[in-house]
């Protein structure tokens, strides 16, 4: 099983980079609000455009019924009931895209985009250009929010002696079943700040933990005392 899930997981990742020029029209209404969920995983809320490179965001473009094969065979299990997780695949949006590579979306489009726990994954050039290409999709006054391991926080728990536990959940994941699962780099306040300034954003501001001015982080926003949350506008 480990074996089968690193071959899909390097088939996700080749599809990834044979797609990643595309830009896909979202066909939406002037009226409609626009929100884009990057690097999400399955944690979804309802009414976003959910883009990932990972597995699941492949199965969830492909037709129902390979859905329910393909659930033991994910990892999904792990973490989901069968039930639950064939919802998260049909209810909602995604579409499968390395965001190293940037956005596949036209200029101007989102009203907000949302990332959590996903920045960290990216090696620090992809995180700057993913913060450029966010900031041309984005329309003017449209909103950032990004969630991410606080390095400040890591970096106490050595100064407390939990040296195992910042070195394996924060610097060194150990994860040998999925390339997405492992940390390339890590960001405080004013490390962040700084790639947003440089990428054009302003008004940049660190906030609380479900508190802020992106929709639905009641829903999105996770793990309170670890994270660094970060909002700005175009």
């Amino acid at each position: 099983m480990r074996l089968f899930r690193k071959v899909v997981d390097s088939s996700s990742l080749f599809l990834a980079r044979i797609k990643k020029k595309q830009r896909i029209a979202l066909q939406a209404k002037p009226e409609d609000t626009i929100k884009l969920n990057l690097g999400c995983g399955l944690a979804v809320a309802p009414g976003w455009i959910n883009i990932d490179g990972s597995l699941n965001a492949l199965i969830a473009t492909l037709p129902c019924f390979l859905h329910k094969l393909a659930y033991q065979l994910t990892g999904a299990n792990r973490y989901y009931e069968k039930s639950e997780y064939l919802s998260l695949l049909s209810d909602n949006r995604f579409i499968h895209h390395g965001l190293n590579y940037g956005l596949p979306l036209e200029d101007s489009v989102a009203d907000f985009l949302y990332t959590s726990h996903f920045v960290e994954h990216l090696f620090r050039a992809d995180a700057k250009h993913l913060l450029d290409e966010s900031y041309r999709v984005l329309k003017p006054q449209g909103v950032i929010r990004i969630t991410i391991p606080d390095l400040e926080y890591a970096i106490s728990l050595y100064e407390k002696g939990d040296k195992e536990k910042m070195l394996t959940a924060y610097f060194f994941v150990e994860d040998d079943e999925s390339y997405y699962a492992r940390h390339k780099y890590m960001y405080d306040y004013e490390m962040i700040s700084e790639l947003l300034r440089n990428a054009g954003f302003k008004n940049i501001k660190r906030c609380k933990y479900q508190q802020g001015d992106t929709p639905d982080i009641s829903i999105l926003d996770n793990r309170p005392d670890e994270s660094l949350f970060v909002e700005a506008t175009r």
